[in-house]
């Protein structure tokens, strides 16, 4: 059995789980979630912890125990803590502002670009050069910021651009006479 798939996901105070046949639903105090289970692992709600158990000794139902396993405790961390992804703009002039549900970048375009956020996502500017991503699916989360990333990515000659503030960007030297 998978070593993912053995440990149990705890399931803390105001989280609300229905398993059914076709799904798992998750609400907590930050959203709701769902995502269709699969037909090669068996979810059990006992006491308070989630345990995944592969229906055969198939290789492909004990890798999906673990997959669906770290698919719901993502979906537990999510409804209760939330995912963020901090984002930072570097070059002179670049700068995002959050309105509503729409981000406005002007980042050495012409024209200022704006991104539309998909719903259950939340965006905030704390300065000009800072974007923060929240949300409780870590998915929807994680592909929003690749999506403003990918409208300026970082530059290898200077490293202008939007890179994740943890991102490390390797400089390339110019060229010489």
């Amino acid at each position: 059995m998978s070593r993912v798939g053995k440990m149990p996901v705890a399931v803390p105070q105001g989280v609300e789980i229905a398993i059914t046949a076709e799904q798992i639903s998750v609400k907590g105090a930050l959203g709701a979630l769902s995502r269709p289970t699969h037909k090669l692992v068996t979810v059990k709600n006992e006491g308070g912890k989630l345990t995944f158990v592969p229906v055969n000794d198939t290789a492909e139902a004990d890798a999906m125990s673990g997959t669906m396993r770290a698919l719901v405790a993502n979906m537990v961390n999510g409804v209760s803590k939330g995912f963020e992804k901090k984002l930072t703009l570097v070059g002179v002039g670049y700068r995002a502002q959050a309105q509503g549900q729409k981000l406005n970048l002007q980042i050495g375009f012409s024209h200022p670009v704006v991104k539309e956020m998909p719903a259950g996502i939340k965006v905030e500017t704390p300065s000009q050069t800072e974007i923060l991503i929240k949300g409780a699916d870590r998915q929807a989360v994680g592909q929003v910021a690749a999506e403003v990333r990918a409208i300026r990515p970082p530059e290898p000659y200077k490293g202008k651009g939007i890179r994740y503030a943890d991102e490390k960007v390797s400089l390339k030297e110019t060229k010489k006479k």
